[in-house]
């Protein structure tokens, strides 16, 4: 009983001295809590909009404070014309544009009913659907208050339009999302595990006592990871036209493009990863533990970035997943070019130049 007992506290000293297995006990369960306790939320809040007023009297100003009010959104710009609409959506700053029709008051008091448009942008069905209901809701409650001493009730008629997914297919959403995690995982779990492999195996020191340097070393183990993940990338983004009819309205050579870019910035991001790891196990703990959870939760896959806390919105801007997700929809839905993009290109880009710059640094330390 008493070597037993002297086990078990050996035990207890080896975990407490042991910080990644202490962070693995407490760290990642309270991460965990609370990335999934404020990003799971089927509500919206402060939602981007567009204001199309044609009619701009004192009843549509009245709508849209009321609108602009409530937490659910917020009016981000006022549009002139009609044809400035799709500029706008595809600008991606804004979710829904409120189109009220000309002589919207005179309507309401002559006829006794009145038209708003509300068109919002489907390319994730889910917000989309919140946004009109939401909006409904909204347009019935000052319905009730003006009607309350009024005879003749007037009426407000909201017609929806869902623009860029009008069927609400919810496979639009996930094709994109689930081929950023596949090519996020895969690039960059396989890239760190391969190194670390090496140097767990004692022979990245053999490789580099050989004629090539330590740069051409790593960049021959990544080389053959880039070809795969191509193949990947152009196997799921057929899957998805071909067997769940995802529309591709942009360009075909921009998606390449930008989804070699995506597959590089994981490749250098596990490389990353195999320069912070010593073993094939903490390699693959930190790529699947610490990139599917962000790459879920933070990158607006499933869960709208905007209705998250400020700190979690601040946070997804570090995570890539989220930037190419916008990319694909882009091109794959709204078929967009490059001028439309170009931001989230350049993220993408500096992000590989930073990854990459912070790897060869650590290697430098490590290998000369």
């Amino acid at each position: 009983m008493k070597r037993f007992k002297g086990f078990i506290i050996k035990e207890f000293y080896h975990i407490f001295r042991d910080r990644r297995s202490l962070f693995i006990l407490f760290g990642m369960p309270i991460a965990q809590i609370l990335l999934f306790g404020f990003a799971i939320t089927n509500e919206i809040n402060n939602v981007d909009i567009a204001i199309l007023d044609h009619s701009k009297d004192a009843t549509t100003q009245e709508i849209i404070n009321k609108i602009a009010a409530s937490k659910y959104f917020s009016v981000n710009q006022f549009i002139e014309r009609e044809a400035d609409i799709e500029a706008a959506f595809k600008k991606g700053k804004i979710k829904a544009v409120l189109n009220f029709e000309k002589d919207f008051s005179k309507n309401l008091i002559k006829e006794g009913n009145a038209t708003i448009q509300v068109l919002t942008d489907a390319t994730d069905p889910n917000t989309a659907n919140t946004i009109s209901n939401f909006t409904n809701a909204i347009l019935h409650k000052y319905q009730q208050e003006i009607n309350k001493n009024n005879p003749i009730p007037y009426q407000i008629l909201a017609q929806t339009h869902m623009i860029y997914n009008p069927e609400l297919k919810s496979v639009f959403m996930f094709v994109p999302g689930v081929m950023t995690i596949i090519l996020m995982l895969v690039s960059a779990m396989m890239t760190s595990i391969s190194i670390t492999k090496e140097k767990e195996l004692g022979t990245m020191e053999i490789l580099l006592v050989s004629p090539l340097t330590p740069f051409q070393v790593i960049i021959g183990k990544v080389v053959p990871y880039i070809f795969l993940s191509i193949i990947n990338a152009a196997v799921i983004i057929l899957l998805g036209i071909f067997i769940f009819k995802m529309p591709v309205q942009g360009s075909l050579f921009l998606l390449g493009v930008e989804s070699v870019l995506f597959i590089i910035t994981s490749l250098s991001l596990g490389i990353l990863i195999s320069t912070i790891s010593n073993t094939q196990q903490t390699a693959m703990m930190i790529s699947l533990m610490g990139l599917m959870l962000p790459t879920i939760l933070l990158s607006g896959f499933v869960f709208p970035i905007s209705s998250m806390p400020v700190p979690l919105q601040i946070i997804s801007n570090i995570v890539p997943a989220k930037w190419f997700i916008i990319i694909l929809k882009g091109v794959m839905l709204k078929g967009v070019g490059i001028t439309f993009i170009w931001k989230e290109t350049f993220i993408l880009i500096g992000m590989t130049l930073f990854f990459i710059g912070v790897s060869i640094k650590k290697y430098k330390i490590r290998l000369e």
